[in-house]
């Protein structure tokens, strides 16, 4: 069940978006309200998995990454909230969505600018799932107002 946000925290939230380094008294300041409001609905937001604060790289200006998209077609429907859990969990899945349109699930992955990782998560670790009936990749070349964090493995794919 999705939960409402109040104005404060609607305003908060829109602050953080903006620039998710802002200590809580400017933030206090720019929204009318005192610092501990400020550190006691983050706190809460946060509490409620409304809100993740993190560090964001666009992915098109650090060397090393790719994107891509999955559409996966499943063997059966009636699988959609197993499979969705399923492949949120493998490595390089940066999101999962159940969608409309000619595929049942669609995925974005972030893997390093070796074409073999994006093969490797395609034949290993999606096929590992069982159940897909097929799939569609789709690397993403350029892209605006992207930004993502960094999959747990990513670090390794980086050289001095």
């Amino acid at each position: 069940m999705k939960k409402a946000l109040d104005a404060v925290d609607r305003r908060l939230i829109a602050a953080l978006a903006e620039d998710g380094q802002s200590g809580s008294g400017e933030l206090a300041e720019s929204l009318g309200v005192t610092a501990p409001t400020i550190r006691a609905r983050m706190r809460n937001l946060i509490n409620q998995g409304l809100l993740r604060v993190a560090g964001l790289v666009d992915p098109f200006q650090v060397k090393g990454l790719s994107i891509a998209l999955v559409g996966i077609k499943l063997m059966s429907q009636m699988q959609l909230d197993q499979k969705l859990e399923e492949i949120s969990r493998l490595p390089d899945v940066n999101w999962v969505a159940v969608v409309t349109g000619r595929y049942d699930i669609l995925v974005e992955v972030v893997v390093s600018e070796d074409i073999a990782d994006l093969y490797n998560f395609l034949d290993k670790a999606l096929s590992s799932v069982g159940g897909i009936a097929s799939s569609e990749s789709f690397v993403v070349m350029k892209a605006r107002r992207k930004w993502i964090p960094l999959p747990k493995g990513a670090c390794t794919w980086f050289t001095e």
